[in-house]
This record gives C-alpha cells, structure tokens and sequence, in this order.
C-alpha cells in the first residue's frame, strides 16, 4: 500500500507500518486534540517500539515514496 493510501487510514485513527523495516518498530500512528500547559499541540505522528515506547515519527522521502505500507489491526 502507498502512503497516500493509508495516511487517511492513520488520521481516521488507524495504525501502520512498512514491512521492510523489520526491527522493533511496532507501527506509527496520528494523534491530536493533545494539549500540553493547558496548550492546544498540533497533531503529530508517534512510532511505537518494542525497545523506547513512543517517539515521534516523521515520515522520510523513502517512507513517503514506498508501496510496502500494512494496515495494522489491533494492538
């Protein structure tokens, strides 16, 4: 799947992940409505791995470029 397709997957709340990478990287995920001192965050992308939790992800020209992006179902 391109990211073209699943970035609406993502903002509609959904999880993914490309199946190249194959390390601890459980899946990514868009969230929003987040407030911080009270202060609206613009929403933002969160990788989730087996090893650190959650980092924040940016999606790289590769990621963006790719074809290999899984919907993934569950936790």
């Amino acid at each position: 799947m391109t990211f073209e397709k699943v970035l609406p997957i993502l903002k509609a709340g959904g999880k993914a992940i490309r199946s190249q990478w194959g390390g601890d990287e459980e899946y990514i995920l868009v969230i929003t409505n987040q407030k911080f001192d009270g202060i609206d965050v613009t929403p933002s992308m969160l990788i989730k791995t087996t090893s650190e939790g959650y980092s924040s992800f940016a999606p790289t020209v590769c990621d963006i470029l790719a074809e290999d992006w899984e919907v993934v179902l569950g936790d």
